[in-house]
């Protein structure tokens, strides 16, 4: 991520593996031999917020092949390299964003035999890695020990879609739109005053609270964006609760993780499964209880006061702005989200 929110202007395709089958643009894959130590790749990004200016810590294991793809476009060359390496272990170095591209790019390569997945807390923000548990200095060596030693724990991120070209997709953990996409940008002038992780969280949150406290109904904090949301199976639309212009919702927050930063609860009690929080039009009395909603409270009225929670297989978004998934943004229009494969990330030793 950088100063401000990087927006792509159209989703990967995955028609990019052919670049890999191709040998096009291979990134260059460091070590070699396997013995009898599990075979281990590593997705190193160096411009990652925690990378920068650091050396890669694998010392000059045999059976440890690192690949520092110069961009995207250089993703598929070396997961498929590491696919015929038959790896055991998958490392990503990097923060949320790299490990959205990792799985973006691999979905296509790995299919349904990905290896295990370790993920190194290395970016701006590690949403995924607060869930998993990884300690903020998590090394390579740990990471393999941990193949060995430590905890499995399965988590299926999203897949979300374009329907206008169902050959796109991106992969991910936390989507977010209208006020969240705010709060991102917000995010990065809390990065340039030196809070990142949980305390970026924080600062950007007190920052919503407070524009949505004292904003006219004109602040883009309180205006919300059009939004139709329509929930599998069945696709039924979610309702809206009458607060604020029905056709518009101020804030869309989608995950499919079970523990958030902070600390904070936006699903409540939900944790399994795909799960939305949704928010219509928040009024001034109900933001002054905004603060335990988002802790996990739930009050019978939830839903009249326009905060919904719900767990559903998929759903359909349209939206006239753009909405966030990992920390950057992607284009506004029609989109499939469902649920992704099912994989298998390596934890430390409880």
């Amino acid at each position: 991520m950088s100063s401000s929110v990087h927006e792509f202007s159209h989703l990967p395709r995955s028609d990019h593996a052919v670049a890999a089958e191709k040998g096009m643009g291979a990134p260059e894959v460091l070590a070699a031999g396997r013995g009898d130590e599990p075979c281990v790749g590593v997705i190193y990004n160096p411009r990652s917020h925690r990378n920068r200016g650091q050396d890669l810590d694998c010392g000059t294991s045999p059976h440890i092949f690192v690949a520092q793809p110069g961009n995207r476009d250089q993703l598929p060359a070396a997961l498929k390299d590491f696919a015929e390496r038959k790896v055991d272990l998958l490392i990503i170095n990097g923060g949320d964003g790299t490990v959205r591209d990792v799985l973006t790019s691999g979905q296509a390569i790995f299919g349904d035999n990905w290896p295990a997945i370790a993920v190194l807390p290395k970016g701006k923000t590690n949403a995924l890695t607060v869930d998993l548990d990884a300690p903020s200095d998590w090394s390579i060596p740990a990471a393999v020990a941990a193949f060995r030693d430590g905890r499995r724990i399965v988590r299926a991120p999203m897949v979300i879609q374009p329907t206008v070209d169902p050959d796109a997709c991106v992969l991910g953990f936390i989507l977010g739109a209208g006020a969240f996409t705010l709060g991102t940008q917000a995010g990065q002038s809390a990065h340039k005053l030196g809070a990142f992780n949980s305390l970026a969280v924080g600062v950007t949150a007190a920052w919503g609270v407070l524009q949505a406290v004292f904003g006219s109904r004109q602040n883009p904090w309180r205006r919300g964006v059009e939004m139709e949301l329509h929930l599998k199976p069945g696709g039924a639309a979610l309702a809206h609760s009458g607060q604020g212009d029905p056709k518009r919702r101020q804030l869309l927050f989608a995950s499919t993780l079970e523990r958030m930063p902070a600390g904070i609860k936006p699903f409540g009690h939900l944790q399994k499964g795909l799960k939305l929080a949704v928010l219509d039009q928040i009024t001034r009395r109900t933001t002054a209880l905004l603060p335990f909603i988002v802790a996990g409270w739930t009050p019978k009225d939830l839903r009249e006061r326009g905060f919904h929670r719900v767990v559903a297989s998929g759903f359909t978004m349209e939206l006239d702005e753009p909405f966030i998934l990992d920390g950057e943004a992607f284009p506004a229009g029609r989109y499939e989200v469902s649920t992704g494969p099912e994989l298998s990330f390596v934890a430390p030793p409880a």
